[in-house]
Formats: C-alpha cells, sequence, structure tokens
C-alpha cells in the first residue's frame, strides 16, 4: 500500500512556497516543517536579505514549529502540487494502456439512457438528447488523437439546457458523470463576475475542475463543466451602472465554451491568492448549461399569440394560457430576448428543454428511482426492523401537496420530513413496533399512521421481521 502511494506521489512535483514554480523549474527543492517546500534560490535571497539587515552571520533558521506556523499559516499544501507533464508519446501510450478514451469502453447512446432510465423518471426526450451528445462529444476527442491532416474536424457541441425548478437537471449531470466515471465539475453562475470585481473569475470554472481531476491536467481535459443558473448572467436591462455579473461574464465564458488554452490557478479559484500557475486546454471539455429561465414562458407566448389574428383560421389569444410545456416551444430568438447574447447562444449548439414534473411523474419519483426518498425511509426504519409502508392514497396527497409548492421534486423531500418526524422520533420508543403504514388520513391530520404489534410482542427485535402480524 505505501509503495502505491509513494508511486503516486511521484507522478506530482512539488512546488516553492515562495516563488510558486515547480520543481521542474526551480530545481530540487527543499523541506521544513509543515508540508513546505522552498527552492534554493528562495532560501538563498531569505538568508541575504538577513545578512543584509545586519543580522549575525551565524544566524540559523529557526525551526521552532511555533515560529515556523507564524512565518508559514498552516494549509494544505499537498492541494498545491501539480502533475508533472509527460511527452506527446508517452502521453499517448499511456492512456493507450489505461483504456481513459477506448471507444469501445464508451457506453452507447441506448445504454446511457438506459442507465440514466433508473435513477430519473421521465424526461425521455432530454435523457436521448444529453445520452447522443455526449457519446459524439467523447467519439470527438477520440478522433483528434488518432486524427491525421485529411481527416474531417468534428467541432464541438456544448449544451443548453432549460427546465423549471426542481425537474432534475443538476441530477441527470451528476448521474451521467458518475455512470462515464469522469471528472465533473459543478459550478454556480450566480458567484461568476467580470475580472477585477469582487467575486469569482469565469476561470474559476476550470479550477473547480481540475480539482476534481485530482491536479491531473491531462484527466481534466476530458471532463465535464456544469454551469448552473446561467439564465441569472443574462443581460440587464435599464440598467445605467456597468453590467459585470450579466453580460461581461458571459462575453468572458465565450473562450472557454469554444476552445482557448486558459492560466488557472491550483489549490484555489483566484489567481491571486498566490498559488501555482497551469495552463489547461477547454477545447475537449464539454460544458452543459442549465437553467430555470423564469418569464421565458411569457415571452413565447407574446410571440405565439402574435400569430393570432381574426378569421375562422385564427388562433385564440388564450390558446396557450393552460399549455403546461410552454418552454419546449423555445426558439434561439426567445433567449436572445431574455438576455442572452448571440455570441454566447451560438457556442451553444444543443438547445433542450425539460418537462415540468406532473402529478404522477412525482409519485414515480417518490417510488421507483433507485435511491427513491420512500426507500431511503424505509431503508432507515429497516434497521430498528420495522417495515414503513405507504397506501396509495397516501402518494397522491404527497404528490399534490408538492404541486401545489410549485418546488419540483425538492418539495418531495421536505413535505416527507414534515409528517416522519414524529414516527422517527416514536418508533424507537416501542421495540414491539413491526410495521407502520402511512395513511391518507394521518397525511391530512384526520388520523394516525396504521401500527402493527409483532406477534412475539415482548421479545428483544433480533434478526428478521418475519414475525408480524399481517
Amino acid at each position: 500500500m505505501s509503495e502505491e502511494k509513494d508511486r503516486e506521489e511521484k507522478k506530482y512535483e512539488e512546488i516553492c512556497y515562495l516563488c510558486k514554480r515547480p520543481e521542474s523549474k526551480a530545481g530540487k527543492m527543499i523541506h521544513i516543517p509543515n508540508n513546505i517546500s522552498i527552492c534554493q534560490d528562495c532560501m538563498q535571497k531569505t538568508f541575504d536579505m538577513i545578512n543584509k539587515n545586519g543580522t549575525n552571520s551565524s544566524f540559523e533558521m529557526p525551526m521552532n514549529p511555533a515560529m515556523l506556523n507564524f512565518m508559514f499559516p498552516s494549509q494544505d499544501y499537498q492541494n498545491q502540487k501539480v502533475k508533472k507533464k509527460q511527452p506527446k508519446e508517452a502521453t499517448k501510450e499511456a492512456k493507450d494502456v489505461q483504456g481513459k478514451l477506448d471507444i469501445k469502453k464508451i457506453p452507447a447512446p441506448h445504454i446511457i439512457k438506459g442507465e440514466l432510465d433508473e435513477f430519473i423518471i421521465g424526461q425521455d426526450y432530454a435523457k436521448k438528447v444529453i445520452s447522443v451528445a455526449v457519446y459524439n462529444h467523447y467519439k470527438r476527442v477520440m478522433s483528434e488523437e488518432n486524427s491525421s491532416k485529411e481527416s474531417v474536424e468534428i467541432e464541438k457541441s456544448n449544451m443548453l439546457m432549460i427546465g423549471p425548478t426542481g425537474c432534475g437537471k443538476t441530477y441527470l449531470v451528476r448521474t451521467l458523470a458518475k455512470l462515464l466515471n469522469v471528472p465533473l465539475a459543478i459550478t454556480d453562475a450566480t458567484s461568476l463576475t467580470e475580472a477585477g470585481y469582487i467575486g469569482d473569475d469565469v476561470e474559476s470554472v476550470i479550477s473547480k475542475l481540475l480539482a476534481a481531476a485530482d491536479n491531473d491536467v491531462e484527466k481534466a481535459e476530458h471532463g465535464i463543466i456544469f454551469i448552473d443558473e446561467i439564465d441569472k448572467i443574462a443581460k440587464k436591462r435599464n440598467t445605467n451602472s456597468r453590467d459585470v455579473s450579466g453580460e461581461s461574464v458571459q462575453q468572458g465564458l465565450l473562450k472557454l465554451l469554444e476552445g482557448s488554452e486558459v492560466e488557472v490557478p491550483v489549490g484555489a479559484t483566484n489567481k491571486n491568492a498566490m498559488v501555482p500557475l497551469t495552463t489547461v486546454n477547454t477545447k475537449d471539455i464539454l460544458f452543459i448549461c442549465g437553467g430555470a429561465f423564469p418569464d421565458l414562458e411569457n415571452i413565447i407566448k407574446t410571440r405565439l399569440n402574435k400569430k393570432s389574428s381574426m378569421g375562422f383560421f385564427a388562433d385564440l389569444k388564450d390558446k396557450y394560457d393552460n399549455e403546461k410545456n410552454l418552454l419546449q416551444y423555445v426558439t434561439v430568438d426567445d433567449l436572445r430576448e431574455f438576455g442572452m447574447i448571440p455570441e454566447f447562444l451560438g457556442r451553444l449548439p444543443i438547445v433542450f428543454t425539460l418537462q415540468g414534473l406532473t402529478k404522477e411523474m412525482l409519485i414515480d419519483i417518490l417510488c421507483k428511482p433507485k435511491n427513491a426518498i420512500l426507500k431511503q425511509y424505509k431503508r432507515l426504519l429497516e434497521m430498528d426492523e420495522v417495515e414503513l409502508l405507504f397506501d396509495d392514497d397516501a402518494l397522491e396527497v404527497i404528490a399534490e401537496k408538492a404541486l401545489e409548492k410549485k418546488m419540483g421534486a425538492r418539495a418531495l423531500r421536505a413535505i416527507i420530513e414534515e409528517f416522519m418526524l414524529d414516527i422517527m422520533y416514536e418508533i424507537p420508543k416501542d421495540e414491539n413496533i413491526g410495521r407502520v403504514t402511512i395513511t391518507k388520513d394521518y397525511l391530512e391530520h384526520k388520523g394516525g399512521p396504521v401500527i402493527e404489534i409483532r406477534k412475539t410482542a415482548g421479545i428483544p427485535r433480533i434478526g428478521t421481521t418475519a414475525g408480524m402480524e399481517g
């Protein structure tokens, strides 16, 4: 185990704490307590500065831990190591051996969608689009590595997903990255600002991906970045101040989406954090942007109602008032009207929408996925050797309450936490309880849950719950 750890550590080179140069440029490092490495040049400059200030020539560097903690604040300097860059030929051989980018090992779109079906209910069109896009993206990466000068160059296809809150945008991307076993960085566009202002620079999204790839630049360059709340950087209207968190951020993201070499800090999200910098090429990084785009429905409805006129074949002005999935009619012009600049939209060629959750979908979300919410609570009570059941009417009540909150699937857990509180508190008190059934009356505060006692009452709960009453 220690040999494997040593072999893994040799792949990384140390960084000088003072000048931030890697070992390949600064030379051999001098190690002092607190995992701090200093190059010989900086150490010599330190001694020269001390001698120049009239200090005794016999002065020795203080090695007292308390003094070192004062001089060098305690941090995790392991995160500031950079993986050594290998020659191109060696890198290609290593990839062939490890099989990281073997097209035969990348699952086909129907397999990816089948895996997503086990975790995500509905959204069939969105799952089909993202499965095909991801499969084609990694085929493109493979073709570039094995391409000749005469081969066709395939352009990158970044994605923009639009859907109401709680419909599964973030969960879809997180599940996808887990299935493909590639590094994933999820960031929030609301924290991004133009360079020079308080907030994160656009390059910080690359730093998060590099951290997810364990500071391995080659691995990060084949990862996925999901930028959530992308609608929050829409161009501000009727403002006299500089739009540092809107249009400026969109313009800053252009070079990342298109593909360029970017210098990013290692172990931090700010270039001014006195940490080493490394270069990451974003041309093979897949960008997926997502947002709820509130009020976009009004823009779509206004455009569609322009077709209404007088006559037998005219559309009624209230035709789309009760349309639940109005976002499916979105166009690039609607997004431009919302505040997204044309250059930004041009770098997101794949635009698709997710449906709002219906009552039937919410009921399926409660029960069917691998890690469904009800399965989680059933597992919790199984540890107390109690079986948890839900009536069909109770499931409908939970789904109806979630629809009223207009928070999507996020509302389900809040509702279940509320009515399960007393049950989770009271059940451990009585070892004779064997089964609890949640009913519609209990959820509507008209009665309590159905509690069934074991046949072998009074005997401590050991083993299974096979002796429960029917």
